[in-house]
């Protein structure tokens, strides 16, 4: 509806000019004062819209240009939102991109959630104190390598669901989703006096195999109900002609997606075939790349990157650049990719972007404001320096249990009885950990393989029998495991939820036992299963022990299998670290009740985890609690560095 509103003001116009041409001096000077006129009415009220004719932006009737970054306010403390916004201003940006994960904000149906770190308007509202636009993707879907694409697990309660369709079921959860986010957003339209310069419809449709154009003009409805039709709605999709296909609409405005390229004229090309007229996007230039476990770390030049942005800037196009800060997946946030193989994402999402995990400058941002500065005004003045970062040093852990024997701390009521086994959206947990327990059926006197079916394991099953740990089920990558034991004792399957598939074909990715373990030939029956809470207890204090006590010597400890361990230490100035887990093997940690996430350093490539200033006291005693899964070394000890390791070494295991 803008689009044809635009294109018919440029033909009236164009016809008015014609007259013009026509008419005596008189009387074109009389349409030339009340063009005038009604040029300074319309720059009056606020308004961003799209000239066709210039292959623009109009804001405030003036062609218009940004120049924006990516910021997940998901991703970094709330205490931080400032700090990072001001660095990206002070680079030169006009604007930034920001998604709205909905899974953060409904974390269960209908039960909302916009406090603390949540609170969606307090972040707009320093947007607002530090002059920039933004560019807001709502979704539903925002994919942002988070769980699920931002889709609520929830949404999985009913197993046929058919997500990002027009399935009923579907539509009926994101309408009523929308009708609570849309109206916070109205107001802060810019047209409305806010600085929302433009929205999001969906995110990278055509990547989608459904291809379900009712659903994408269903949500245009949507978006046009709540927002009205002056604001500027948008898609983006990668620039290849399948994408650009399935992920345009007719009533939407087009922009693509791109990282370094030689020749950007070239890379908005295929735009400009399903496009012809108006500005060109870059949606997401690309600064760096996300991690993946066991892979290698990703990084990009930041003469390379630099060099891509003036080629983009050079043809006239506007530009976001994703990431300009990544941040971290804490707790159990990391979405996973599927590509022939479940690829989790790491904790970190550092992305090697112009600002550092920790909100620091480096080197590229450094070359990207010079280009900026060659193209409009960077403002003046000191740059706002990097937040402290202490080395704390080591600190010593005891063992407090293992997590078998602390079933009624982590479990509430009852466990599910079942012949076989179900799903963590059966028991409708989202996040975390499930126990699957059954007692062996006879005698295993020697080592006999415990078996999944293909994929049967999502994602990852921690084996011990009577106690004993015997190893690991993965998914796509270990399917046996050899076990012994006598007749009745406990077969102990600990199912770890890795994160969603949050891009691709298929994003429905159920968790925990998807089907049969098989112990030699025999189906296992009869579970016993546990849905754990272990966050929920931990941030209320547990574990209630004396600070100096000593549960035992650490040398004469079992130290295989989920075990929880816990220390305490003191610091005397308070500022961001890094923590290293030297020898751990792989879990989750929490500092002062607060999950900052997943470690696995036996298989990198990242090392350390980010532990933000926020969650630690200079006047009391900090708790460090971790739940290993695997492998504890033998004198259980971490250490706080004072910087980050995000490259190490690879391992398989």
């Amino acid at each position: 509806m803008e689009q044809r509103r635009q294109r018919k003001e440029y033909e009236l116009m164009e016809s008015r000019a014609r007259e013009l041409q026509r008419a005596p001096m008189g009387a074109a000077i009389l349409c030339l004062l009340l063009a005038g006129c009604l040029f300074e009415q319309v720059r009056g009220d606020p308004s961003f819209t799209i000239d066709y004719a210039r292959d623009c932006f109009l804001k405030d009737g003036a062609c218009f240009r940004y120049i924006s970054g990516s910021f997940h306010y998901f991703r970094v403390p709330s205490v931080y939102w400032k700090d990072r916004l001001l660095k990206m201003y002070m680079t030169g940006l006009d604007a930034i991109q920001v998604y709205v994960p909905w899974n953060f904000h409904e974390p269960q149906p209908r039960m909302f959630n916009f406090d603390g770190d949540r609170d969606l308007e307090r972040f707009l509202n320093l947007t607002v104190e530090l002059g920039l636009l933004v560019i807001l993707r709502p979704g539903p879907y925002i994919c942002a390598e988070w769980d699920m694409g931002g889709l609520p697990a929830w949404l999985l309660n009913k197993k046929a669901i058919a997500l990002r369709t027009s399935d009923p079921h579907y539509l009926n959860a994101v309408d009523s989703w929308l009708s609570v986010l849309l109206p916070k957003i109205k107001p802060r339209l810019y047209c409305n006096g806010g600085n929302i310069i433009s929205v999001q419809v969906e995110n990278e449709y055509g990547s989608f195999h459904a291809c379900d154009y009712s659903y994408m003009r269903h949500l245009l409805n949507i978006f046009r109900i709540y927002l009205g039709d002056d604001v500027v709605l948008f898609t983006t999709d990668g620039n290849t002609n399948v994408e650009l296909k399935c992920g345009t609409l007719q009533g939407l405005f087009a922009t693509v997606d791109f990282g370094p390229v030689d020749n950007a004229t070239k890379a908005f090309e295929l735009l400009r075939r399903v496009q012809p007229r108006g500005p060109l996007v870059n949606s997401e230039y690309y600064t760096g790349w996300l991690d993946y476990w066991g892979e290698k770390h990703a990084s990009s030049p930041a003469e390379q990157v630099s060099r891509g942005l003036q080629d983009i800037l050079n043809t006239g196009a506007s530009v976001n650049m994703y990431m300009f800060e990544g941040g971290t997946n804490f707790g159990y946030w990391n979405g996973a990719d599927f590509k022939n193989i479940y690829k989790p994402i790491t904790t970190s999402y550092d992305y090697d972007a112009p600002l550092t995990e920790a909100g620091d400058p480096t080197d590229k941002l450094l070359a990207i404001r010079s280009v900026i500065s060659k193209f409009k005004s960077v403002p003046e003045g000191p740059f706002p320096p990097p937040t402290p970062k202490y080395y704390y040093g080591l600190v010593s852990l005891n063992k407090v249990g293992a997590l078998v024997d602390l079933l009624d701390i982590f479990s509430e009521g009852d466990p599910y009885g079942t012949q076989y086994p179900i799903t963590f959206e059966d028991l409708k947990q989202a996040f975390g950990f499930v126990l699957y327990r059954t007692r062996l059926p006879s005698d295993i006197p020697f080592p006999t393989p415990l078996s999944s079916q293909v994929s049967g394991v999502h994602d990852r099953a921690y084996i011990s029998v009577g106690g004993r740990f015997y190893g690991v089920l993965e998914r796509d990558r270990i399917s046996n495991v050899n076990v012994t034991g006598s007749a009745g004792e406990w077969l102990d399957v600990l199912v770890e939820n890795m994160g969603r598939i949050n891009f691709g074909a298929d994003i429905t990715d159920f968790k925990g036992l998807l089907g049969n373990l098989t112990l030699g030939e025999d189906i296992l029956r009869d579970w016993v299963v546990y849905s754990l809470d272990i966050d929920g207890p931990i941030a209320a204090g547990w574990p209630y022990v004396p600070d100096n006590h000593i549960w035992m010597n650490p040398q004469l400890q079992n130290r295989t299998g989920p075990t929880f361990y816990s220390g305490t230490f003191q610091i005397g100035a308070v500022g961001d670290t890094f923590l290293k887990l030297p020898k751990w093997t792989k879990g989750q940690v929490w500092i002062n009740g607060f999950n900052i996430g997943r470690y696995w350093p036996a298989r990198g490539p990242q090392i350390t985890l980010y532990v933000p200033s926020n969650i630690l006291s200079s006047s009391q005693l900090n708790r460090i609690t971790i739940l290993e899964l695997e492998h504890a070394p033998d004198w259980s000890t971490v250490i706080f560095l004072d910087r980050p390791i995000l490259n190490g070494t690879l391992s398989g295991r």
